[in-house]
Formats: structure tokens, C-alpha cells, sequence
């Protein structure tokens, strides 16, 4: 695939997929494009070799496999489908001095200002009961821009410009309209109408984030970037998906993207929860042959990178400070924060080497924190050897990232070429 077909369909993958549950739901109809055949977890699997297969939990987390007859030393990809974002409490609804407004939770570790003045919408997962009594559950996108949070203006606020902090509590609240007539369960029925959903009974629960409607675009005099929401990490998610979607079934090769990455993912959708290794025993169920696959097989995670910002140089170690358009980044930490070693880094650069393909380092400054992936968690939970590597960006966790429009397809380059 070329680089321009690559990145327009990026584009219109990051704009379908506002929440967990939708990336997963376009992942999933991508991979029934393409051949592969849907598992679901509470049956029995017939696996047969030289077919393709995917299964997904929760609705927010997938896994993506070749079944090949004789080759077991599979190469993984990891990335992660959560983003930072504001989610909806239980009981959103505020009426008070003229307005709606929805009460909200901060997920993730998000930049709380870019949400000030934007044009917001609604989606995620809902659950109702139907009129034949049976628990369901649906996916919405509200789509319209229905809420904003303005900001205070400057000549009420001495401190906007200067040291100004915003309280997660009673600052960033989303106002919807100044009908009080407003009643939120209408409000869902008519989104579930929408999708053609009528025998509604009774709403349960949902599982709904506010996404910034305005659409991911190239910018730059020659376009030279690519910008969105949730590029941390649905960028990934993208080139891993194509990746294995572009090899034969020959090829030993799994896909597996997660939720809850942003939180720590202790979840049973989550990276530490178990829905890896329970695919990978289903695969591989004598224990012998599943530890000789496990030793024989890498895993790359990937997530995104910290490319260096022009504008606060000073914050990155000058020898291991990224740039965007100048290939993948391999990150390291001494403190396994990343899971890369000096083994898999090797297999990674040979790789890249044989197809050509820029590499670049990072490792944060030494008087800094790091954060981390789901690399170190999936090498403790399932032993495998694992690599981090990202895609360089700007303004990680901003409701607007910012990456290089060359970068990605390197990476889908490296992971088609890529053996072990």
C-alpha cells in the first residue's frame, strides 16, 4: 500500500472512531473484509491451519491472528484502543443557572485546556432492555456537535495567562442547552432510533465519552503533518491492522489492541488482564508447544513517542530526542518502563536496516519521570520478548496530536517485513 492511500484511509479511520468501542467495531469489520474468520470466546474453537481469525472481549479490546500449519514463532504487535478523554458520569444531568450541562470524569492522564471552546459530541456503548426482556447492548455516535465548555473570559480571571489550574470537578463541565426540559433517557432512545433500534424498554447503564468533532487533516505548507484526536493510540491500532491484514497466512503474525491502556490496564480488557494468554493457550493448547512459541516469538509494542518539541527543546535528552518525519523510535528505559532490550532492539534495526527504513532513540531525561506501555506489562503476564517502539509526536494527550504523515507507513513497512 503507498504511503498517500495509507495515511487517507488513517484519516478516516481516526474520524469513525471516537471510543474503544468504535475502533474495535471498525477493526473488527476490517478484518471480515479481509478473510478473517470471527471466534467468539464462550465457544469451543475448531482452528484450522493455513486460515485467519479474530476475536474481540468487552467490545473495546481485539486480537487478530494468522493460523499457520507448521511456523510458530509468531511476531505480535500490541497497541492500545483508549484514549484520554471526558466520560460521563451516571447521573450527568446538572440543570442549574439557565443551562444543561453534563457532569463528567476525567479518563486518562488528558491536558485538561485544549477542551475549553470546542465542539463536542457524544459516543460509546449503551445497555438496555429490550421488549422481549433480554439484556442488549448498542453502540451510539451522537456525531452533531451538542456541547461545549467555555472558558472564562480573561477579565474574569487574573490568572488565564499565568499560573491558571483547572478544577476537574467544577471547571470543565460540558453545557448542552438552555432547555431545562432536557431529559436524558429521551435524549438516548432517539440516538438509539437513529441506529434503527426501537424495542427499547428500559435503559440501564452506558458508557459514553465526549470526542471533539472536528476531523483529523493533514496541515503544513506541504502537508507535512497529520492531526487528530486519539492519535495516541488508534495510530497504531491503524498500521498494526493493515500490517496484518497485508500478509499471507503463512506468515505467523498476531494483533492484539487493548483498552484501558491510559489507566494502568488492570482490566479484563485491559493488557494486564488475561485475554492475551487465554488466546494464545486456545492457539496453542499442549503447554509444551505453547512455551516453545512464547520463547520463540516477539512482541512490539507500540505506542507512541515523545517527538522533540522546537519550542521546549530543553525538556528531552539532546541524544535521544526524536523528530517528526525522521522514522519509528525505539524507547528505552533502564528502569523497564519500556520493555526493550539490546536482543530485540537487534531484530527490530535488522529489519529496518534490510527494508531501509529510518530508526531513531528515545529515553527520556534522566531527572524526569517516565511513563510507560503495555510492553512491560505483556512481557511479565506472558514471557515473551518484547520491543517498544512509537511513532513520534506533539502534544500527546491534547484532544489535537500531532504526527508526521511519514512515520506511520515506515512502521507498516517494517511490520509487514518483519520475522523472527
Amino acid at each position: 500500500m503507498n504511503k498517500q492511500d495509507f495515511n487517507e484511509g488513517l484519516l478516516g479511520f481516526l474520524d469513525a472512531s471516537p471510543t474503544p468501542f468504535h475502533a474495535t467495531h471498525n477493526m473488527a469489520m476490517m478484518f471480515e473484509n479481509a478473510g478473517f474468520i470471527r471466534l467468539n470466546e464462550v465457544n469451543k474453537w475448531e482452528l484450522q491451519a493455513g486460515e485467519k481469525y479474530y476475536v474481540t472481549r468487552n467490545d473495546s479490546s481485539i486480537i487478530a491472528f494468522t493460523y499457520p500449519k507448521n511456523e510458530k514463532n509468531y511476531v505480535m504487535v500490541g497497541a492500545h484502543t483508549d484514549s484520554p478523554n471526558l466520560k460521563l458520569k451516571p447521573n450527568a444531568v446538572i440543570k442549574e443557572y439557565g443551562v444543561v450541562k453534563f457532569g463528567i470524569e476525567p479518563y486518562g492522564g488528558l491536558l485538561l485546556n485544549p477542551w475549553f471552546d470546542r465542539d463536542l459530541s457524544l459516543a460509546g456503548r449503551v445497555s438496555y432492555l429490550d421488549t422481549n426482556n433480554t439484556l442488549q447492548s448498542a453502540l451510539i455516535n451522537v456525531q452533531k456537535s451538542i456541547a461545549v465548555i467555555p472558558s472564562l473570559a480573561i477579565h474574569l480571571d487574573e490568572k488565564a495567562n499565568k499560573d491558571r489550574t483547572v478544577n476537574k470537578q467544577t471547571d470543565i463541565c460540558p453545557v448542552l442547552s438552555t432547555n431545562e426540559d432536557f431529559e436524558f433517557d429521551a435524549f438516548i432512545k432517539w440516538q438509539l432510533a437513529n441506529n434503527g433500534i426501537n424495542d427499547v424498554k428500559e435503559l440501564y447503564a452506558n458508557e459514553l465519552s465526549f470526542y471533539d468533532t472536528q476531523k483529523a487533516t493533514f496541515i503544513g505548507l506541504r502537508d507535512d503533518f497529520i492531526t487528530s484526536a486519539r492519535l495516541d493510540n488508534l495510530l497504531s491500532c491503524y498500521t498494526a491492522m493493515l500490517s496484518i491484514c497485508s500478509v499471507n497466512t503463512e506468515k505467523p503474525m498476531l494483533f492484539i489492541a487493548s483498552d484501558h491502556e491510559e489507566v494502568g490496564s488492570e482490566s479484563v480488557s485491559g493488557a494486564g488482564g488475561s485475554f492475551l494468554e487465554n488466546t494464545l493457550h486456545r492457539m496453542f493448547d499442549d503447554y509444551e508447544e505453547y512455551i516453545q512459541m512464547v520463547r520463540s516469538s516477539l512482541m512490539i509494542s507500540a505506542d507512541n513517542a515523545h517527538a522533540i518539541h522546537p519550542n521546549y527543546p530543553a525538556k528531552y535528552d539532546s541524544n535521544h530526542a526524536p523528530h517528526v518525519n525522521k522514522g519509528v523510535v525505539i524507547k528505552v528505559n533502564a528502569n523497564q518502563r519500556y520493555a526493550s532490550n539490546s536482543t530485540t532492539i537487534s531484530k527490530f534495526m535488522n529489519t529496518a536496516a534490510r527494508l531501509d527504513e529510518p530508526l531513531q532513540s528515545f529515553v527520556t531525561r534522566s531527572d524526569m519521570g517516565c511513563g510507560s506501555t503495555i510492553g512491560p506489562i505483556t512481557a511479565t503476564r506472558i514471557g515473551i520478548d518484547t520491543i517498544d517502539v512509537g511513532l513520534p509526536t506533539w502534544a500527546m494527550h491534547s484532544i489535537r496530536e500531532i504526527a508526521g504523515r511519514d512515520d506511520a507507513h515506515s512502521l507498516y513497512k517494517i511490520l509487514v517485513g518483519m520475522n523472527v
